[in-house]
C-alpha cells in the first residue's frame, strides 16, 4: 500500500453536536475548534448557520480564530441558507439535499427534477461568490443510481469542488460501499468524500472501505458522536488508517485521547469503557496470561504502542488477575511487596473479584497498604480464631470473639451501638485482662462507590505508658476491615512491649 494522504473532516462541532441530549456553548464550541486545529483535522465543519442566529454568531468566531484548519459551514440548497454560510465567511459551504425517493417525498417534498435544479443552482450560486463547495446527495446509498449519478454530475458541471456520499442511515456494509464508491466515481472526477452513520456499527467499516474504494476524505466526528448512533469516529478511522493501511492524515494521533476527554467533558456523553483506542479499557490488561505477555514484550496483546494515542497501559487488578501483572502494577507505583506480601495481595484481588467486584486503582491501594502494614504471622501475639455478630432491627448488637493470646484461647461478648463497636468492644475486654491497651481512633473510608465498596479502616491503639500505634485493613465487610485493623494495631503493642521486656 502507497503512504497516500486522506483528508480529514470533522463534523462533532456539527452533526456531532446533533447527539441527543448534547447542547455546546459558544465557548464550548470554540475551545473544541481550538483544538480540533491543533489536533490537525483538515476541515471543521463548524454549524449551519441558518439554523439560529447563535449559531451563525459562533461559527463567525471560529473563523476569527485564523485557525490552520479549513471552516466549513453546512447549508440546505437554498439561497437563504447559503447567504447565512457566506456572511460568516467560512472557506467551504457543504450543500446537501436529499435525493432518495423516500426523503424527496417526505422530507423535503419535492420532486427529482426540482431536486436536481436546486443543487445546480446552489452549487452555482456558491462559486459564484468564490467560495470553495462541498455537495451532498443527502441518503446517497437509498438513492436509485441512475439519478444519483445523474445529479452528480450535474453537480460537477455546476462546479462542485468536492462530492460527499452520505450513509445518511447506515445501512451499507464495507462490500456494497465499495461498489457504491466506484459506480458514482466512474461518472465524476472531482474529489470524493465519504460520510457514514454507526445504525449497525459499520461507520468506521464503512468509511475505510470507501477509502479503498478511492474516496480522499472521511467525514468523521469524535469519539463518534452525532445523530442516533452517531458518526465514523475520529479516532478509530485516523488509527487504521496511519497504522492498518499505513497512509497519512493530518492528525496528531498522539493527541487524541486528550481530545476525547475533553470533548466527553464538556458534551457530557461519557465514553464507553471498551470503546477502541480512547475508552479506559483500551490498553488495561487483567487476564495473566496477558499481563505476564505485556510485561515481557508489549507487542503480545497490543497492536500498538499506547503512547501513539496518548494513552499509557494499565495492568488491571481482578480475580483473572497474575501476580506478575499485580507486582508490575505496584512497581510501577514505588511498592516493593515481599513475596509473601504479594502472595496474600494477589490472593485478596481474586476474593473480591470472584465476589464480582471490580478492584480499582484505590481498592489495590488499600489492600496492599493493609497486607504491607500487617504484622507477619509468625509475629503475632493476638489472632481471631472465630467471630459472630447479631445485629438488626429491635436488636441489641452483639458481638462474640475467640482469641488466642499467647498461645492461649479466650473468649468473651459484648453489645454496642452497632455491630462494630460491639466487637471492637469484645475485643479491648479480652486484652485488657493481660494488657492496657484501648482504642484511641477510629476512622472509616470507603475507597469506592456502591454497596460492594471497599472498605478501609484506619485506627490509633494506645497501651497505658502513652505508646500509640497505627494500623490499617481493607475489606469489603466493614466489621471485617475493622477486626483486622484493630488487632493489627494491638500485635505492635504487644510485640514492642515484648521487645521491651527483653532488652
Amino acid at each position: 500500500m502507497t503512504s497516500k494522504y486522506i483528508r480529514i473532516l470533522d463534523t462533532t462541532l456539527r452533526d456531532g453536536e446533533q447527539t441527543p441530549g448534547v447542547s455546546l456553548t459558544s465557548e464550548e464550541k470554540i475551545e473544541i475548534a481550538r483544538q480540533l486545529d491543533k489536533l490537525g483535522v483538515d476541515v471543521i465543519e463548524a454549524g449551519f448557520p441558518s439554523s439560529s442566529d447563535g449559531e451563525k454568531k459562533v461559527v463567525k468566531e471560529i473563523v476569527k480564530l485564523g485557525l490552520n484548519s479549513e471552516i466549513c459551514a453546512l447549508s440546505r440548497a437554498t439561497k437563504g441558507d447559503i447567504d447565512a454560510a457566506l456572511d460568516c465567511e467560512v472557506d467551504l459551504i457543504h450543500v446537501f439535499i436529499p435525493t432518495s425517493a423516500v426523503q424527496m417525498k417526505y422530507a423535503v417534498n419535492l420532486t427529482p427534477e426540482q431536486v436536481l435544479t436546486s443543487a445546480v443552482e446552489s452549487i452555482e450560486y456558491v462559486k459564484e461568490h468564490g467560495v470553495k463547495c462541498e455537495f451532498s446527495p443527502m441518503d446517497a446509498t437509498r438513492s436509485e443510481m441512475p439519478f444519483l449519478k445523474k445529479i452528480c454530475k450535474a453537480a460537477q458541471q455546476a462546479g462542485m469542488d468536492t462530492l460527499n456520499l452520505p450513509d445518511t442511515v447506515g445501512i451499507m456494509i464495507p462490500k456494497s460501499i465499495i461498489k457504491f464508491v466506484e459506480d458514482v466515481k466512474s461518472v465524476v472526477n472531482v474529489p470524493i468524500s465519504i460520510h457514514c452513520h454507526d445504525d449497525f456499527g459499520l461507520a468506521v467499516a464503512n468509511s475505510l472501505a470507501a477509502v479503498e474504494a478511492g474516496a480522499a476524505q472521511v467525514h468523521v466526528a469524535v469519539n463518534g458522536l452525532g445523530e442516533r448512533a452517531g458518526n465514523a469516529s475520529l479516532e478509530e478511522v485516523v488509527m487504521a488508517l496511519h497504522v492498518i493501511y499505513k497512509y497519512k492524515t493530518g492528525v496528531n494521533s498522539r493527541l487524541l485521547y486528550g481530545t476525547s476527554r475533553m470533548v466527553s467533558a464538556l458534551t457530557g456523553i461519557a465514553v464507553q469503557a471498551n470503546k477502541a483506542l480512547v475508552g479506559e479499557n483500551a490498553f488495561a490488561h487483567e487476564s495473566g496470561i496477558h499481563t505476564r505477555g505485556v510485561t515481557e514484550k508489549p507487542l503480545t496483546f497490543e497492536p500498538i504502542d499506547p503512547a501513539l494515542v496518548g494513552r499509557t497501559r494499565k495492568l488491571v487488578a481482578g480475580k483473572l488477575a497474575g501476580t506478575r501483572g499485580i507486582k508490575a502494577e505496584l512497581e510501577e507505583i514505588g511498592i516493593n511487596p515481599t513475596e509473601e506480601q504479594l502472595k496474600e495481595i494477589v490472593q485478596r484481588v481474586k476474593e473480591l473479584g470472584d465476589k464480582g467486584k471490580m478492584v480499582t486503582d484505590a481498592d489495590l491501594l488499600a489492600l496492599t497498604s493493609a497486607v504491607m502494614g500487617e504484622v507477619i504471622r509468625e509475629e503475632k501475639i493476638v489472632d481471631l480464631c472465630d467471630m459472630a455478630v447479631v445485629t438488626g432491627i429491635k436488636v441489641i448488637p452483639t458481638a462474640s470473639v475467640r482469641l488466642v493470646l499467647d498461645g492461649k484461647e479466650y473468649v468473651a461478648a459484648e453489645t454496642g451501638v452497632g455491630p462494630v463497636d460491639a466487637v471492637l468492644k469484645a475485643i479491648q475486654k479480652l486484652i485488657s485482662s493481660q494488657e492496657k491497651i484501648r482504642l484511641r481512633e477510629y476512622r472509616l473510608e470507603a475507597i469506592t462507590g456502591g454497596s460492594n465498596a471497599v472498605a478501609e479502616v484506619i485506627i490509633k491503639v494506645e497501651d497505658e505508658k502513652g505508646n500509640i500505634v497505627s494500623a490499617r485493613a481493607a475489606r469489603e465487610d466493614i466489621v471485617m476491615a475493622s477486626v483486622e485493623a484493630m488487632l493489627n494495631g494491638m500485635n505492635k503493642l504487644l510485640i514492642k512491649h515484648k521487645q521491651g521486656n527483653k532488652q
